[in-house]
């Protein structure tokens, strides 16, 4: 990357660099072997906290955390604007079942942070951001349902009722991300506290729910695709059975939760589309070193047309995917999530549906080794194509994007 960031942000992105050669990629395959050796697939292995601490020694912690917190950076993390973060972002996504996490930048917990800075109340950051930052607990985002279409976020069936000086929040959730971890000590849930209400934008609201409440239950983990993303938590079935808690936790106002889940995801989005890049650029760097390695019919496969074309069509993809997700930053940090709104929808189109081409292709290029657990690429691959459904599927941002665009000549 040739891109050329302020003195800080370039200072950061050569240590990073440094660490991940140093510490993250040798502990990929450190980080299996002690996982099997766990009692439970979802505790941590011990190099994930090695790799944690010497994150925090180097400075790199909280890295997402943007002056757009209000948060003092020098505190909580670096103080970096979107634009800034972006290509370090970018670096942590050639390992993303570690190197998130070592950074303390590992969805769904940077959302819930960023969620819970901009509209959690003292008490309830005193209790649940402080440890999220330092990385002591990690955190749920229960908003997606098995029930209803939940790309429609009016569609949302639990109900948080008020009773006297609580609220009763009653529900079933699926693919909760980050609730199978022992770690997890508190869900965002999202639910009605006015389902009939006129405006359906108005109905949901967002509260806080920790774990030991009775009536919660983690019923099961969801695999996707066939793994359990063990690292960041996995993802869950999560049961709400009249769950009681003090009004106190909720979050915002009432009938403020589709706000709130909207300025959650845009952020998430775009952290989303700079991993991806270089999960891209892993896979680039995996081909390339396949076809100069590999013989097949007299000569090396760099030298077969078809790869020379798979390579250089990679290639081409990625500088196109980058300079439009450099834009949306720096349009985020300049005129707002609001102004950046084509552009976010923009890149989560593109950056999922493209990545996962180039993986494809670089499984293809490694053949049987391609989908074995021998290589990253199965895992990333399908890591890829989920984010396609994520935060948003493909269609729901088409279609908003069309609109928009109509509008200017209707």
């Amino acid at each position: 990357m040739d891109f050329a960031f302020d003195a800080r942000t370039e200072e950061l992105r050569g240590e990073l660099l440094a660490f991940m050669d140093e510490h993250v990629y040798p502990a990929e395959a450190v980080a299996e072997e002690q996982r099997a050796a766990l009692a439970s697939p979802w505790d941590t292995p011990p190099v994930v906290e090695e790799l944690k601490a010497e994150a925090r020694r180097r400075g790199l912690w909280n890295l997402f955390l943007t002056n757009q917190h209000g948060l003092p950076g020098e505190e909580y993390g670096a103080g970096l604007t979107n634009l800034r973060y972006a290509p370090l972002a970018e670096i942590t996504g050639r390992s993303p079942q570690l190197a998130p996490t070592a950074l303390n930048c590992a969805a769904p917990d940077t959302g819930n942070m960023e969620l819970l800075a901009q509209f959690g109340t003292e008490e309830q950051r005193k209790r649940w951001l402080e440890p999220l930052l330092a990385g002591d607990i990690r955190s749920a985002f229960a908003m997606t349902e098995p029930e209803v279409a939940s790309s429609d976020a009016t569609n949302i069936g639990t109900r948080i009722e008020r009773d006297g000086a609580d609220y009763v929040v009653t529900g079933r959730k699926w693919y909760i991300s980050g609730a199978m971890s022992p770690a997890c000590e508190i869900f965002i849930v999202m639910g009605k506290t006015d389902p009939e209400g006129a405006d359906p934008r108005r109905q949901q609201s967002m509260i806080l729910v920790p774990r030991d409440t009775p009536g919660l239950t983690v019923r099961r983990a969801m695999r996707v695709y066939g793994y359990e993303d063990h690292y960041h938590g996995g993802h869950a079935e999560v049961v709400l059975d009249g769950v009681r808690v003090p009004a106190t936790h909720l979050i915002g106002e009432e009938g403020g939760g589709f706000a709130i889940a909207q300025a959650r995801l845009g952020p998430g989005r775009i952290h989303h589309c700079m991993r991806l890049i270089g999960m891209a650029e892993r896979a680039i760097e995996l081909m390339c070193r396949r076809a100069v390695s590999r013989t097949a019919f007299g000569k090396p496969l760099g030298q077969q047309g078809v790869v020379q074309e798979w390579i250089a069509d990679s290639r081409v993809a990625v500088e196109q995917l980058r300079l439009l997700v450099l834009k949306t930053a720096w349009l985020m940090d300049t005129v707002g999530n609001r102004g950046a709104h084509t552009e976010i929808q923009a890149i989560k189109i593109a950056t999922p549906r493209t990545v996962a081409g180039i993986l494809d292709k670089a499984v293809q290029l490694h053949g049987a080794g391609g989908v074995s657990q021998d290589f990253p690429l199965a895992e990333l691959w399908a890591a890829a194509r989920t984010l396609r459904l994520a935060d948003g599927p493909d269609e729901v941002h088409q279609r908003s994007l069309a609109r928009r665009e109509l509008r200017r000549y209707a």
